[in-house]
């Protein structure tokens, strides 16, 4: 049943495939908590790995990382492969990169603050349109003036450096407000402490570091660590609309190749499109609609179609669905908006079979020739071949340590960027302002011994001038200092 330009994904009446040079055009696949989506996101993994297909896919609850290890079929997958009749069934083993945004469980994952860009970041800090209005203008004056924005504390710094001349760049930009200001500022803060000060940085992720291929000219599946990430849900589903949005910058034309050259799985989906504005939900469908003319394809992974709006779930062609649950009035809409999305087989009633579902079987609809969706078939889903189930953990470290990407990312590189310019802006004005000081110090002196007192053949200081003078330096200094604390973000935060 294992065929070239093809991928194995069960049995119904008769053997199911996705055929690859249909992998770009995108797909769905969806069902209740314990229907077997994990199982079924695992096969279409091997799948496309073994064709030759790098992977990258998102693994909430850490099942996924077995696919790194040598399969030792369990009954029931012996079972399962006996009753479909897959007589070449083998275990089986890929080549697996780890990642995670903490770097704990994987390499690092980082992107800058200039390439996240302000409508992803103001959907992370859930900013209002006024509060997102600001921060377009600090990206806006961050290009003006060639101030890099790599990680938090230089985006923070910026905003200090905003609020101080707020009158000159509402000006020049638009109204900057102080409550807007801070606004970012607490949000950044809360969004610090999710952890997001490990993503934003350099070295920056290299998108080709996700298309890679082992000796054996199997693709190698990238996985994101996500069971820790989706404490911080935004942060999640932003950072995989960040890397979809990369994939689309960085990638060439393609048309449509004989195989996918990435397919990119975005499990728990929904968490993309809750809450959104009307303007991300557009931007994700026309990445969506034009990320496949790169050669990618992307597969939402979720509980029902209806977490996904219609706009994107038009581009989703090849579909998967285990079973749903329906008791409420919500739950059977659902079930008849899935039913929907199928071609009907004349066979059975579609909206019937998704509730009957047994752990293992879903609805499967793909393309075929001329792009034409199959008959919907009621599918038993082939076992995989790869280990069902997580590894152990010096299993995951020892993957990590002979990786091909192992010691590209663990390293924080920290390159002059605004935060440094800014400080040594204020270290500038400072020092101005110490010497303007000094001068006038100097001048006041000078004006009074000339009026008060005798001139002196000497111009060494007395033990009353040399002490004046160095206070006021010390008062100098701490004024400065206070207004570098202020720049660097210590004064200002949480206002």
């Amino acid at each position: 049943m294992l065929v070239d330009d093809k991928i194995f994904l069960g049995v119904s009446t008769h053997p199911e495939y996705l055929a690859l040079k249909y992998g770009n055009r995108h797909g769905l696949v969806t069902g209740a908590t314990g229907t077997g989506k994990t199982v079924t996101l695992q096969v279409m993994a091997e799948g496309f790995s073994a064709a030759g297909v790098p992977v990258f896919a998102a693994d909430i609850k850490g099942d996924l990382s077995g696919v790194g290890k040598m399969g030792a079929a369990q009954d029931w997958q012996s079972q399962r492969a006996k009753d479909i009749g897959f007589d070449d069934f083998k275990d089986d083993v890929f080549p697996v990169i780890f990642w995670d945004l903490f770097g704990r469980q994987g390499h690092p994952i980082r992107a800058t603050i200039s390439e996240m860009g302000a409508l992803l970041l103001s959907r992370m800090l859930e900013l209002n349109d006024t509060q997102e209005g600001v921060l377009n203008i600090a990206f806006k004056l961050a290009d003006d003036e060639g101030l890099l924005l790599l990680d938090l504390k230089d985006l923070r710094a910026l905003l200090v450096d905003i609020q101080e001349r707020a009158k000159e760049i509402s000006t020049r930009y638009g109204n900057v407000s102080t409550a807007s200001i801070g606004a970012i500022q607490r949000a950044l803060l809360v969004l610090e402490q999710q952890g997001a000060e490990n993503f934003f940085g350099e070295r920056a992720l290299d998108i080709a570091d996700l298309m890679r291929t082992d000796r054996d000219g199997k693709g190698f599946i990238s996985i994101l660590a996500a069971d820790e990430l989706m404490r911080a849900p935004r942060l999640y589903a932003t950072f995989l609309l960040w890397m979809l949005s990369e994939l689309f910058e960085e990638l060439p034309e393609v048309g449509d190749p004989d195989k996918p050259k990435l397919v990119f799985f975005f499990d728990e989906a929904h968490l993309l499109f809750d809450d959104a504005p009307k303007v991300l939900i557009d931007k994700v469908e026309q990445v969506v609609r034009l990320v496949r003319s790169k050669g990618v394809g992307v597969y939402f992974v979720t509980q029902n179609p209806v977490d996904i709006p219609e706009s994107v779930l038009a581009q989703l062609s090849n579909r998967v669905q285990h079973a749903l649950r329906a008791y409420t009035p919500r739950e059977q809409k659902a079930v008849r908006v899935a039913a929907d999305t199928f071609r009907p087989n004349p066979e059975f009633s579609t909206a019937e079979v998704i509730t009957q579902l047994g752990i293992g079987e879903a609805l499967v609809s793909v393309l075929e020739a001329k792009g034409i969706p199959s008959v919907v078939g009621r599918t038993l889903i082939r076992p995989p071949s790869a280990q069902v189930g997580p590894l152990l953990p010096e299993e995951r470290r020892s993957i990590i340590a002979n990786s091909p990407v192992a010691g590209l990312y663990d390293t924080v590189v920290d390159r002059e960027s605004a935060f440094e310019k800014l400080a040594q802006k204020a270290r500038d004005r400072q020092l101005a302002e110490e010497r303007q000081r000094q001068d006038d110090e100097a001048a006041k002196a000078q004006r009074t011994y000339q009026d008060d007192k005798p001139r002196r053949s000497s111009s060494r200081q007395t033990p009353s001038e040399a002490a004046m003078n160095s206070l006021a330096r010390t008062v100098a200094n701490r004024l400065g200092s206070a207004l570098v604390r202020g720049i660097l973000g210590g004064l200002k935060r949480g206002r």
